[in-house]
């Protein structure tokens, strides 16, 4: 397989609403996604961040551990977060060269249908809950960016812009 290019801020698609997906994703796309979000070094990567507008993102939170446990979920839906957050600093492949601090609810339901078309539905927390929020907000259009205060927000645009150079 190969890998794609990541999008990368301010590109306009990163800021869209994705749409559902109708159907199957192609296992080809789905494989190449893994490939791209191995290859640089990420645990998370949202259909939108290789410019396909569809609701699916692929993960795996252990692979750098040595535990690997792949997933593809697809039109995924928060049904439940835990209301005692954790502030942690996060990265994002297409805001590569900085972290922010984003608070984020320590622990999510949710209900996913996988490439095979099983419905399912588990808790998740820790890290996985971070990337699951992570790139289910990709799906909706927002980066880490969006979570920030004005004045954070300023400081982390200008740190990325100067990574650009």
């Amino acid at each position: 397989m190969s890998a794609l290019p990541i999008l990368t801020w301010p590109d306009p698609r990163l800021s869209q609403k994705c749409e559902p997906v109708a159907g199957e994703v192609p296992q080809d796309l789905i494989r190449d996604m893994f490939d791209t979000m191995y290859a640089a070094q990420g645990r998370g990567l949202a259909a939108p961040q290789v410019g396909v507008m569809r609701r699916f993102f692929v993960m795996d939170c252990g692979w750098k551990q040595g535990e690997p446990a792949p997933m593809a979920m697809i039109n995924p839906v928060i049904m439940a977060a835990e209301r005692v957050p954790e502030v942690m600093e996060e990265g994002c492949l297409s805001i590569p060269g900085i972290m922010v601090v984003v608070e984020r609810p320590k622990a999510v339901t949710v209900q996913w249908t996988a490439p095979e078309g099983d419905i399912h539905m588990a808790d998740f927390d820790g890290f996985e809950a971070r990337c699951i929020q992570h790139e289910f907000d990709h799906l909706n259009g927002v980066v880490t960016l969006d979570l920030l205060d004005a004045d954070a927000r300023r400081a982390a645009e200008a740190e990325y812009m100067e990574t650009q150079r």
